[in-house]
Order: C-alpha cells, then sequence, then structure tokens
C-alpha cells in the first residue's frame, strides 16, 4: 500500500507529514540521479527547529543532479497507521518510500533519539541492523555531535560523518556518484571501502572491537587497508554562506523563528561541555553578511523575529554594534540570543536589545560557588552574577531563567547550598524592578562526555541526585521562583549512550523491540524497557555511566580525531581537580589543545609560543 492524504484525517497536527511549505525544494524525480533523504529522528516541530539540515538541504539541493527531501520521526498515532496499513515511512516532498531513496542520512544530536533511528527503518521497510541490509538497500548514513562517539550506532549505521558536514558531504555524494555509474556489479562493500578513505568518514564495519575479560576496549583495529586507524573530523575554516531561504513550517515549531549561524565553535574551555570541545576552534561569519543574511531572511520568509546562533552569542566580536545595526535596518525586529554569558552581557548589548518583548534572558551560571566554577574552568565571579542580573531587572525584563548543573565532580552539600543563596540573592535584586520578574530555575544532571576533560569521571547515582533536588526544592521553595529539573533516570541512559561501546547495539535494539521509542519525551519513556533489555543482554548501566575510567584505559571513541587531544583532555581533568583555571586561548596564548597540528587558524596563533611551552 502507498501514501494517501486519507491518512491525515486520523493523525494529530496532519501538517507534520504534508509538505509543501514555503521555500521546500522539489525536483523532478525520474529525471535526478541520486536521491537523498535527510531525517530527523524526532517530531518536525523539532526537527524544523534544527540549524544544521537547512544547511545540508540547501547543499545538495545546489546539486543538478541531485535532489534531498526531509522526513521527521512520525509521532506515535501516524506510525501505528504505518505500520497497520504496511505504507512505508515517506519524504515531506515527494511522498516517495524511504526505501526508494539511495541514500538515507540521519542527524544524531540526542543519544535518546537513538530507538527512533530503528523505529524510523523498520517503518520504512528496510533492515535495521546493517548487515542485514543488501547492496539494494540504501545507505545509511549518520552525523551530528553524537556520532563522534559511533559505537553504540555501529551496528545500524553504514558509515558516520565526522566533524563539519559542509565539504564531506558532497565528496561522499561524488564517491557514491562514481559507485553508481560503475553499475550494480559493484558491490557496496565496495563502495564503504571507497569512502573509508575520504578523511572525516568512519565505516565501523571495516573494524573489528576486542574485549578484555573485565569488559573494557582491548583493541579497535581495521579490518581493511583501506581503513585508518585513527579518523580525524573534518573542520571548516571559513563558514558557508549562511541559509536566507529556509523552508518555512506551516505550523508552530519549538524556535519559530528565523535562525542565522553567526560563528561555530567556542575557546571559552568548560570541562563539562562537549559543544565547547568538539566544536573548536571559533569561526566567526564577517558582520556585513550577518546584516546581509538577516534582511534577506526577512523578505524571503517574513518572519519578524531572527535568532543570532552560537554557542555564545555575547562573545561575537562587535555583538553590540550588530544588534544596533539590525534594530535600526528593521525596526519591528525582535532579535533573540539564545546563548548568553553572565560575564559578556555588556550595558551597551543590554541597551541595544529590543524593547518590545523583554519576556525573558536567559542565563546559566551552572554552579553556586567560586570553587566549583574553578573545577569545571566557568570562573564568572559572584559578584559579575549579581550586578548582570540587577542590570538585566532595571532595564524592564520580567523573567529571568537561570540553568544550574547537579552532580558535577567533587560537589558537596556545601555547593548545594550555595546554588540557594546565589538564587536568593538574585531574587532580592528584583524588589527594585516596577514588576516582580518571576525567574525560573531548570536543573539538568551533569552526564560524562566522550571528547572532554571529565569524560573519565562517574556519574552520580539517583539516590544522591535525589537528596540534591530535595534540598533545592526546600531552600527554594519561595514566591516567584519555579524550579524544574530532568528524571535522573534520564541522565543515566543519556550518559551509557554517551559512553558506550558497540556492545550496546543489542540493548538500543532489545529496548525498541520492547517497544521503546520517544525516548527523550517523558510520556514515552519506559525505564523498565531499558532495564530489561540491559539484564536480557548480559550488561550493566552502571558500567557505562557510575563507573570512575582509569586515564590510561582504551575508550570506546579511542579512535576518533576531534582535534584536542587526549593529552590536552588528561591536563585539564588534572588542573579541574586541583581547581586551576585555564584561559581562554581566543584572547590569550594557545593552549595547545591539539587543533594547533592541522587547523591553520591555531597554527598562526601557536606561532608565537616558546618552546618549552610546546
Amino acid at each position: 500500500m502507498t501514501y494517501s492524504d486519507n491518512i491525515l484525517y486520523q493523525v494529530t497536527k496532519p501538517a507534520r507529514y504534508t509538505g509543501g511549505e514555503l521555500n521546500s525544494t522539489v525536483k523532478d524525480w525520474d529525471k535526478t540521479y541520486i536521491k537523498i533523504a535527510l531525517a530527523y529522528p524526532d517530531l518536525y516541530e523539532i526537527g524544523m527547529s534544527n540549524i544544521a539540515l537547512p544547511i545540508l538541504y540547501e547543499l545538495l539541493n545546489s546539486q543538478s543532479d541531485v535532489l534531498a527531501e526531509r522526513v521527521y520521526a512520525p509521532w506515535t498515532d501516524m506510525a501505528t497507521i504505518l505500520q497497520t496499513k504496511s505504507i512505508p515511512l515517506f519524504s515531506l516532498e515527494s511522498k516517495h518510500p524511504l526505501k526508494d531513496f539511495n541514500i538515507i542520512g540521519f542527524s544524531l544530536g540526542y543519544e535518546l533519539a537513538y530507538t527512533n533511528v530503528l523505529n524510523m527503518l523498520h517503518l520504512a521497510q528496510i533492515p535495521v541492523l546493517a548487515r542485514e541490509r543488501s547492496d539494494y538497500h540504501p545507505l545509511i548514513v549518520a552525523g551530528g555531535s553524537c556520532a563522534l562517539n559511533p559505537e553504540p550506532m555501529a551496528d545500524f549505521i553504514d558509515l558516520f560523518v565526522m566533524g563539519d558536514g559542509e565539504e564531506v558531504l558532497l565528496e561522499l555524494v561524488d564517491s557514491f556518484r562514481h559507485w553508481k555509474e560503475r553499475g550494480r556489479g559493484v558491490t557496496k562493500k565496495e563502495l564503504l571501502c571507497q569512502v573509508a578513505t575520504i578523511p572525516g568518514i568512519y565505516v565501523p564495519s571495516l573494524y573489528q572491537v576486542e574485549y578484555r575479560a573485565d569488559g573494557l576496549v582491548k583493541s579497535i583495529t581495521p579490518t581493511e587497508p583501506q581503513a585508518k586507524a585513527i579518523i580525524q573530523r573534518r573542520i571548516v575554516t571559513k563558514l558557508p554562506l549562511p541559509v536566507t531561504k529556509p523552508v518555512v513550517p506551516y505550523i508552530e515549531v519549538v524556535h519559530d523563528r528565523g535562525a542565522i549561524e553567526i560563528q561555530r565553535g567556542c575557546s571559552h574551555g568548560c570541562r563539562f561541555c562537549q559543544a565547547g570541545m568538539i566544536y573548536r576552534p571559533v569561526r566567526e561569519r564577517p558582520l556585513g553578511e550577518v546584516l546581509q543574511a538577516v534582511g534577506e531572511l526577512i523578505t524571503n520568509c517574513g518572519y519578524n523575529e531572527v535568532s543570532l546562533v552560537s554557542l555564545i552569542t555575547s562573545d561575537y566580536p562587535g555583538i553590540d554594534e550588530l544588534m544596533t545595526s539590525l534594530s535600526l535596518s528593521h525596526h519591528n525586529l525582535v532579535l533573540s540570543l539564545p546563548s548568553l554569558r553572565m560575564d559578556s552581557f555588556s550595558d551597551r548589548l543590554k541597551t541595544s536589545l529590543p524593547t518590545q518583548k523583554r519576556t525573558r534572558l536567559t542565563f546559566a551560571p551552572e554552579v553556586g560557588s567560586d570553587r566549583l566554577r574553578r573545577i569545571i574552568n566557568k570562573n564568572i565571579p559572584e559578584d559579575e552574577i549579581l550586578k548582570t542580573a540587577a542590570a538585566v531587572f532595571d532595564s524592564g525584563w520580567t523573567s529571568l531563567k537561570l540553568y544550574f548543573m547537579l552532580g558535577l565532580p567533587t560537589e558537596t552539600t556545601d555547593d548545594i547550598e550555595g546554588i540557594i543563596q546565589l538564587v536568593t540573592r538574585i531574587r532580592s535584586l528584583s524588589r527594585k524592578a516596577e514588576k516582580r520578574p518571576q525567574i525560573k530555575i531548570s536543573l539538568s544532571t551533569f552526564v560524562p562526555k566522550p571528547h572532554t576533560p571529565f569524560q573519565w569521571v562517574a556519574q552520580e547515582s539517583e539516590p544522591q541526585l535525589k537528596a540534591k533536588h530535595e534540598l533545592l526544592k526546600l531552600g527554594l521553595h519561595q514566591k516567584g521562583i519555579r524550579l524544574s529539573w530532568q528524571e535522573p533516570k534520564v541522565s543515566l541512559l543519556e550518559a551509557v549512550l554517551s559512553r558506550g561501546d558497540r556492545r550496546l547495539g543489542k540493548v538500543i535494539y532489545h529496548a525498541w523491540q520492547l517497544g521503546s521509542t520517544f525516548d527523550a519525551w517523558g510520556e514515552h519513556f519506559n525505564y523498565e524497557n531499558w532495564l530489561r533489555a540491559f539484564d536480557e543482554t548480559g550488561l550493566q548501566p552502571s558500567f557505562y555511566a557510575q563507573r570512575e575510567r582509569a586515564l590510561d584505559e582504551l575508550l570506546p571513541w579511542a579512535h576518533i580525531d576531534v582535534g584536542v587531544t587526549t593529552a590536552f583532555l588528561k591536563q585539564e581533568y588534572q588542573r579541574a581537580m586541583e581547581g586551576k583555571e585555564t584561559p581562554n586561548c581566543h584572547y590569550q596564548a594557545c593552549n595547545t589543545c591539539g587543533l594547533e597540528r592541522w587547523h591553520p587558524q591555531c597554527q598562526q596563533k601557536c606561532q608565537g609560543l616558546s618552546q618549552s611551552k610546546r
């Protein structure tokens, strides 16, 4: 059975599946040589807010012989209909079944979406396990931040793209083009061996992983000469032109506004932050290019709100000038700054923000004590935090959102009391405001991530975390303060999948068979499924999440080189335990994190270092 519009009457929010949005690209299916489906393993509303997919969508569709179409994880009602009626999962643009595409590319940005990848393949009537797919099935590709530890998903993905995709994706398509031209007599194995020679591409089937008797990884060995022992992350030196004609959704999405990436990367070096390590170095978009892009975006899409996207938006050189220029050029434009540091929220930036929509600003102090700020290398003095909060309230903002993290290395009860004291002081500052602002406190659990200085650290147990939640609930039970936090079991699973090895593929597969999908959604998260999957595969969650790892242990992602060296991460871990800060290399001397080995920008900055420093 094939797609019919009749099924749309049976599901919630049918516009998730209709396609036909403003600025979407529809090419002639029969006349286009290579057909690629860009798949996002979560709801349409989430995927349409992702800033990476529009870049790849435009890039691929700019190739004359390539079409790129989109597909998102169908909600449970649509999934049931597809399954019951044997309708294969289809793309938005042409409604062709995914199994008819040449390549399906998944964006992996969150570990709890892994079961959705399996479910989408199943609904597409494509074998879930890579080893069960033939030469006639689509090539299954994955990229995104989670791909930098590809091992938990190695059983399901044909190849992973490491790092920035703008250049490597076109090289992959070129290799596929040549393979296809040679005819069906050439096997997919030969294609995989060929693309394995492209820098930044990892083909898991070309590697053998062995384990020691105690369960630790013993070796990760290439089995074909084309497979490299170490796969280097791809880095674009110069940001490509921004997408100024993105697809405009029919329905309200999570970030329902235009978006322009103004810079990529971060050099602050927060030791818990994976993004700050894997997206180095900082690459800035010229101010004139941003101004032009915002104007084009408004013209092409009709947005009256634009987000200036960066890991730390307030770090952008000339951010004050940029905000002022945009406010003068577009009088009714609302500007969103999604990521601000409290030590870089200047008076000029404060006054350049538009006044017509002063609803909420968001900051992330992360912790409540100066000691712990030094540990995590986010040492913003408390006086600076209070000064910024006072300026925010005095300037008319009606709400402030603060992010804190629990379970960080060396954290004590005194640090939790420090959060209570800091929030109480911030609340007292709001008494001078004309309207008593609301303070929303969002608590996240520390998840040790690969390629960070804390990748060796154990995650705290559920009882430890719940005790801290109770302490905060009691201490922050004050009028005008709202407290929210993530369920510790969710954070535990995130840590397991984040730091897992190839054996976890059996667990993910079994959890999916037991019915787990949309694990990131509270109403669908079923921890019992996962416990059963672990039990029946003979693995323990605590082995992956709550075990302190030795600094000389061979980690499951040791064959992936993100640019930042293991030696630097070990040094940062040791400095953390000593309570020592590491300065921001964007403004001070190079910290020799490893990128100076093969990135021109870092090589130039590193030239002034002495031999002893090296």
